[in-house]
């Protein structure tokens, strides 16, 4: 079981740093566009749709796991906490195995998506040829990560008897 849970937080980890180096890597091209329209009255062509179709997207996605695991979700349990430890637990319990439903769609649906993107080498409209499929990849990366995420939640609540 331990194994299992440093397996899903170390998956976890590793897509949280993706999603930090993509911010650092979208504040050095933003930096620059910006020195370069300062300082040459130029343009680096193709900035907005890096940073729309790319870096947000990888952003937000690939950090979803690491966020569940630390349990930083927006919480809503003011009834709950003052609720007794068991019906706290069998709450717990049911919003995990929400969350797995939740997560498995949204999972799934977005690996279909991938995979269709990539088959057809969705591109975006341009002025220019820009492949958005990479991107998509993005979504289903980041909800496994979450999806994993409940679950070794839900197993060490359950292990410990306890709501997290």
């Amino acid at each position: 079981m331990t194994l299992l849970h440093s397996t899903i937080r170390w998956l976890n980890i590793g897509t949280v740093t993706a999603a930090c180096l993509v911010m650092l890597l979208m504040m050095a091209h933003i930096t620059l566009d910006v020195g370069v329209r300062y300082f040459i009255n130029g343009q680096i062509v193709g900035t907005l749709e890096w940073v729309s179709f790319y870096y947000m997207v990888a952003l937000v996605f690939l950090s979803f796991g690491f966020v569940e695991m630390k349990h930083e979700n927006i919480r809503v349990d003011l009834f709950a906490q003052m609720m007794p430890m068991p019906v706290q637990l069998g709450l717990y319990i049911f919003a995990c195995l929400m969350g797995l439903a939740f997560f498995g769609m949204l999972f799934w649906q977005s690996l279909t998506d991938a995979i269709k993107a990539t088959a057809r080498a969705e591109e975006a409209m341009s002025n220019f040829r820009f492949y958005i499929w990479p991107a998509r990849w993005a979504l289903p990366i980041g909800f496994a990560g979450a999806l994993l995420a409940v679950l070794s939640n839900l197993l060490k609540s359950l292990a410990r008897r306890q709501a997290l």
